[in-house]
Order: structure tokens, then sequence, then C-alpha cells
């Protein structure tokens, strides 16, 4: 006889309603009048010990209730955390969703093959929910997107991926790193986890291993263990750098972060060419023109793979928007086009989904503060550093939505600097489509029918971007130069 336990627990926005559920199967059926019936084993469950929340939440099936469990963000931090004592239920999917929409809790699986983690037990598929994403649950938006693009896939299709996805960390140590690898081994698609550092990666990574995740921790320390560190891997994620401090650019970090994305962009070229690369470090204008210059050299250069993470950018204009306007945060989605740093991030305020309307004021004092968040955020810290948490969390929502992409989804968005045709510079932020080869389609629906302000502010910053991408290239081309001289 097969022993079963089974629970369940709902959750709304943070406040969980428990409910034990009996499952049909273990209710003993009335004994039959003439002959005894089989022993019946009644099962006790045990109460499950909290952990921290994940990523991911449990696939709504037909006539059934699920848990969701919202991710501590700023709306939602402050809310209530399950209680222990009370049953839950093993799900049978998983919705790889939002980073910002829900999340579940993880637990150890007893599935063999690929297992999914949500709520406290172990799923044994994976389902991709056409309408979620990191982007939350917005239909509206995917109907004015989708149609354009490709027709809009059925909601609920069904794709069942390993978790078979190698993901390396370069600045594992960092500010970023620690946060962002924590992120990224919560994921159920990821089954190795390479992280590297020049110091200290060590103890991180002996930390991020007693998780119990499915995804194995690595770590490499120093140059020499670089090429072991990315051979195989399917997506690269550079934070390394220097953070910014008090009174200092992102063109002051350029000198310095400049050289470490380099060196680190030529080691991926030689070791895994066909990989996601995600780059983080500042000044981005700059670091991407710079790794598409390397690989260009290398002979390996896909644009199609090639990614400056902005998703901070769009972050930081969804949770302004609906605070600003009483939104629902889950469903508040926000283009940001251009670049990411000062002018060059442009908030498309009149392509917000749900739509709403903005004065002429309430448009400036959004557009300036999403465009110097990151300086709130470093004069915040006095000194102590710059935006790691809310990068850690933008960053492992672009890994997650690219890891979606490998395995399958055939809906998802997201916006990210990258080669781009849609004005005459050579790289842009905007919305992309991610597929299997990376990206399938760029989104030009967003730049059609804005507003005076925002086709100004479109032109006020290509010049300023335009100098960013060029320092960048011709960083690399001095680079050369001064190396066949020598």
């Amino acid at each position: 006889m097969v022993r079963q336990s089974i629970h369940r627990i709902h959750a709304v926005h943070g406040r969980r309603r428990q409910k034990p559920v009996v499952s049909e199967a273990l209710t003993p059926p009335p004994p039959p009048p003439p002959s005894p019936s089989p022993a019946t084993t009644t099962i006790k469950s045990e109460p499950p010990t909290p952990l921290p929340a994940a990523l991911f939440t449990t696939q709504k099936k037909r006539g059934q209730r699920q848990p969701t469990h919202p991710l501590p963000s700023p709306s939602s931090a402050h809310e209530s955390t399950t209680n222990p004592a009370i049953e839950l239920k093993m799900a049978s999917a998983v919705t790889i969703s939002s980073v910002g929409a829900q999340a579940g809790l993880i637990s150890k699986p007893r599935n063999h093959g690929f297992t999914s983690y949500s709520g406290l037990k172990a799923a044994s598929s994976v389902s991709f929910e056409s309408g979620s994403s990191f982007l939350g649950r917005n239909a509206s938006l995917r109907a004015s997107v989708a149609p354009r693009i490709v027709p809009k896939a059925k909601s609920g299709s069904q794709i069942s991926p390993e978790a078979s996805y190698k993901v390396a960390v370069l600045g594992a140590a960092g500010g970023i790193g620690q946060p962002l690898g924590l992120l990224i081994k919560m994921s159920p698609l990821v089954s190795e986890l390479h992280l590297y550092d020049i110091a200290n990666v060590k103890g991180v990574a002996a930390d991020l291993s007693h998780c119990n995740t499915p995804s194995q921790v690595l770590d490499f320390t120093g140059p020499s263990e670089l090429a072991n560190c990315l051979k195989g891997v399917d997506v690269v994620v550079i934070p390394a750098g220097v953070p910014r401090k008090p009174g200092m650019t992102r063109d002051d970090l350029f000198n310095i972060n400049a050289s470490i994305v380099k060196s680190l962009v030529e080691a991926v070229a030689d070791n895994c060419p066909e990989a996601f690369i995600h780059i983080i470090s500042n000044p981005v204008n700059s670091t991407v023109p710079i790794a598409a210059e390397v690989l260009k050299q290398k002979g390996v250069y896909n644009p199609k793979k090639l990614f400056g993470v902005t998703t901070l950018d769009v972050v930081r204009a969804n949770t302004f928007v609906a605070q600003k306007k009483n939104l629902k945060l889950i469903d508040v989605d926000v283009p940001v086009v251009g670049g990411h740093a000062g002018i060059t991030i442009l908030p498309l305020l009149s392509k917000t989904r749900p739509s709403v309307t903005f004065t002429d004021e309430e448009t400036e004092q959004l557009t300036k503060r999403i465009q110097n968040a990151g300086t709130e955020v470093v004069e915040a810290k006095a000194g102590a550093g710059s935006a790691t948490l809310s990068m850690a969390y933008a960053a492992a929502r672009f890994v997650e939505s690219s890891l979606r992409a490998l395995a399958g989804d055939p809906d998802v968005y997201e916006c990210t600097f990258v080669q781009s045709e849609l004005t005459e510079l050579p790289f842009f932020a905007s919305r992309v489509k991610l597929g299997k080869n990376g990206v399938e389609s760029i989104i030009s629906a967003d730049l059609e029918g804005v507003t005076e302000y925002e086709a100004k502010a479109l032109e006020a910053l290509k010049s300023e971007l335009k100098a960013s991408i060029e320092k960048g290239i011709e960083f690399v081309h001095k680079q050369q130069t001064a190396a066949a001289s020598v």
C-alpha cells in the first residue's frame, strides 16, 4: 500500500488561510457486510519546517485552490508568514512565474528525475502559464504585445523541462553576487550553480550549498580556475566590478570595470561561447559594447545572446508607479527603453499596464525618480554600498526569464540592452521576446504613439548613449592596438 500524506495551503496576497484537506485515497471504504475489509493504515502528517520564500508558485488546477506566496517586496515584506503547524498539499504542477509576482517555499524532493519545488512539497512537472511571467499575470500586456509578434500561446501550455541548466555568476562574493547566488540557487531549473570570484568565494559557496534545493554549488577562485568555472555553462551572469560610491558617476567606474568585463568575456568566448551572457557591471551602456567587441575579435559574437541587464529600471518603474497610483503591484508593467544610466533611462509611462493617466508634473517627477533611483540608494547607504539587493532581485528575474526561454516557454518578454535596429544607435534597451536561441524579436510597438514628453526625452538621450557606446568600442580597440605593439 502506498503511503502518502496530502496537504494544502491557500494564501491571498500574503494572508494565508489554511485548511487541511483529506484525500479520497486515504478515506477507508465502508467494510463489506459479510467479510472483513483489508487492513488500512492511517498516516499522520507531520508539520513542515518553515523555510525562506522561493521564487515560484503552484500552478492552479481546475477546481482546486493552490498556494500562492508573495515574495518579500516593497508591497509585501510586512505581511504575515505561514503557520508551520498547518498541513500542506503536494502539488502536481508548478508555474515558473515572476520573482516579483508570487513565491512559494522549498522542500526536499521525493520524486525521481526532474522535480520542481513549490509549497513545501516536490512536484513532478513544470507548467508555464502563458499569462504569468516575471512581469506578473498581466493579461492586458500580453494581449497588446503577443499578437504583434506571434500567435499568443494557449493558456496553461505544458512543457516538462529537466533541471539541467548550468549558471555561472562571475563576481559571486560581492554585494550583488551573494544575494543573486541565493536567488538563483532557488530555481528548479538549475542543476549546477558555479560561483567565481578572485577571493572569498569558498565561504559563499559553502553557505549556499546548505540550501536544500536541487542545484549543486561549485566554487572557483582566481583566474586559474575561471576556465573550469565556465565550461558547459548555459547562462553567465557578470556582476563583477567595483560599486558606485557617493559622488561617483557611472563613468567614473569605467576604467576599472571595463578591464574586468573585457577579461571575463574573453574567458566566456573561449569556454562557453554559446551561453547567454548577462552583463550587470556598470556602466552597462559601455560594458555591453565592450563585450560585443571582444566576442567579435574571438569570432563567436552572437548578438541574440548578449544582454545588458536593465531589469532594475523596470522593477523600479513598476514599484514607483504602483505606489503613486495605488495600483496592485503585481499587475503593473512599465516598459523602460534607452540605456541604463541617468537620462538614457526612459520609462514609457504612457505605455503603463494597466492603463493609467499621469499629469505633466507626475510624469516628470516619476521619470526623474526612476532615472536617479540608483543615486537615491547610494546616498541612503552613505558610502556603505550601492543598489545591491534590488539589483540582485532584478538580475534573478532576468536569469529566470532566460531559463524559462531555454526550457521552451513561448511567452517570455523582458526589457534589456541589446544590439538593436529600433533607432540609429547600435545598442538600445527595449522590450524583447526571448526564446531558446536568445532574442527572437524586438518589440517596436512600445515606441509607437509615445507622448510629446517621451519623444523629446528619447531624442535627448541619444547623444549621451551614443557617446557611451563609442567609449566602450574604442576601449577595446585601444587595448587591441596596445597588445599588438608589444
